[in-house]
């Protein structure tokens, strides 16, 4: 494959370092490169500002509970509209700019709490034939547990069942864990699992975000 053939993927990464973002995102970027990928990996938001966003493949947040400039995520929710494909995982995608409500209309959904902090659950599949969970079974995840807002639109993958144990007034809750979008003409692609870089070694959680963000590149 010649250099002029590869996609070409962003990842901007910052924010709080307890999800790890340069770590989680230098995980990222191998698994991008090995998959036919030119990556570059940028610190910070102004990025999102410069001429030719429009020309990517794929765009990935690692950015957490930060701030960004109107006219950054306007132009990065331009980008996307306009089918550059986004995704990511955890707090590093859903819980990046919490004042952005387009921005939350992009990726499907924002975190809200995870009762108990790390904690052992379950995570099952509900869509075993599609690409993204082909082949893998229900399993045991220990981390955070997020309790979302999402958009309904989504197409979930994946839920978890809050047993009750930390918050009892949500027992029995079914929420999303795993899901895909269309926002615009691009596909979006999320994952809750994640919340450092330790949990690729998770051989579930890697796969899928390998597969999903593939899916999401155009």
């Amino acid at each position: 494959m010649s250099i002029s053939e590869k996609k070409q993927a962003l990842i901007f990464w910052g924010g709080w370092e307890g999800h790890t973002p340069e770590r989680s995102g230098n995980i990222v970027r191998e698994m991008l490169e090995r998959n036919g990928f030119d990556v570059r990996m940028v610190q910070g938001t102004a990025v999102l500002s410069e001429p030719g966003l429009e020309n990517y493949n794929l765009i990935v947040p690692m950015i957490t509970m930060a701030t960004i400039e109107k006219e950054e995520v306007a132009a990065l929710c331009d980008a996307v509209r306009c089918g550059v494909g986004l995704g990511g995982f955890h707090g590093l995608m859903c819980d990046a700019f919490r004042n952005e409500t387009e921005y939350q209309f992009m990726t499907g959904g924002q975190w809200v709490s995870h009762p108990g902090n790390m904690i052992d659950y379950r995570v099952n599949i509900t869509k075993l034939d599609d690409p993204i969970t082909h082949g893998i079974d229900d399993f045991n995840y220990t981390s955070e547990q997020y309790y979302m807002h999402y958009d309904p639109a989504v197409e979930i993958l994946a839920t978890t069942t809050f047993d009750g144990t930390h918050c009892e007034f949500i027992k029995g809750v079914v929420m999303p864990v795993i899901w895909k979008k269309r926002y615009g003409k691009a596909r979006v692609f999320y994952s809750a699992l994640g919340h450092t870089a330790d949990e690729f070694a998770v051989t579930q959680m890697k796969t899928i975000v390998e597969r999903g963000l593939l899916w999401a590149a155009r």
